[in-house]
């Protein structure tokens, strides 16, 4: 028996798009989405874009070769989030570097832009060095780039 399937986001063209949807838990005693959880839903929409495009990261920490650790954040509050709001995190590929990724992020309620954040995953070695990502990688982030990034 095959259990329940996790929800996966989708590309549209180079956009990588996550719905979300605000819980209780995402809210401070004042009903508004706390600060912090709008970077939670930013990683599972960075996660899923990866995997959506066929980069296998924990085979590539389970195989020795790295990991991805952010390196810089920028980020920018907008407007808040209410308790029980549907959102969507776009995702859009921004710099491909040797070593490292630049992902820009939106989250949205409808086409009203909440948060947006620039953010560098750097691809580190075991000891936490910096190391280039697998050639293969980089043709998958190029491919997701150039709005070619579903997984074939």
């Amino acid at each position: 028996m095959i259990g329940p399937q996790p929800y996966h986001g989708h590309f549209d063209g180079p956009q990588h798009l996550f719905a979300v949807r605000v819980y209780f838990e995402d809210t401070d005693f004042s009903g508004l989405v706390y600060h912090s959880r709008y970077l939670h839903f930013m990683e599972r929409a960075r996660s899923d874009m990866l995997a959506c495009a066929g980069i296998g990261q924990r085979e590539a920490f389970e195989g020795g070769q790295g990991v991805y650790a952010v390196a810089d954040l920028r980020i920018k509050y907008r407007a808040p989030a209410h308790f029980d709001d549907a959102l969507l995190v776009v995702s859009e590929m921004e710099e491909i570097r040797a070593a490292s990724v630049v992902i820009h992020q939106r989250v949205m309620r409808a086409d009203q832009i909440l948060t947006e954040a620039s953010v560098t995953a750097a691809f580190l070695s075991p000891e936490g060095r910096p190391r280039r990502q697998p050639k293969d990688w980089l043709d998958k982030f190029a491919a997701i780039r150039d709005g070619k990034g579903q997984a074939k």
